[in-house]
């Protein structure tokens, strides 16, 4: 069983940077792919970002050049570095981990959530 914690986010203007962080109860961290999802009022969870154990990471094109997802296998975490952010990145971000090997930005190859943090960017 993996517990997922995400902190860090907030209420911020349109420009300013958020850094989300994930931690993890789970003695196994580092073969976890780690994914980050959003899901806005209304709309599916959308695929963000993805990182597998060696650091590899995978983006969706709307946070390209703006997130960066890292980890941190000594301490369980897995952080989204958001610059850049906008209205429409305006979401409750959740964290997820999966021991598939491929399909990461799919959300139905993760088994574990956390329960997600809210991100507010005003215009």
């Amino acid at each position: 069983q993996v517990q997922l914690v995400e902190s860090g986010g907030g209420l911020v203007q349109a420009g300013d940077s958020l850094r989300l962080s994930c931690a993890a109860s789970v003695r196994t961290f580092s073969v976890y792919t780690m994914g980050w999802f959003r899901q806005a009022p209304g709309k599916e969870r959308e695929f963000v970002a993805a990182i597998v154990w060696s650091g590899g990471s995978t983006y969706d094109d709307s946070v390209k050049g703006r997130f960066t997802i890292s980890r941190d296998n000594a301490r369980n975490t897995v952080y989204l570095q958001m610059n850049s952010l906008k209205p429409e990145d305006t979401a409750v971000y959740y964290c997820a981990a999966t021991l598939t090997r491929g399909g990461w930005n799919n959300r139905y190859e993760y088994d574990y959530w956390g329960q997600g943090t809210q991100v507010t960017v005003s215009s």
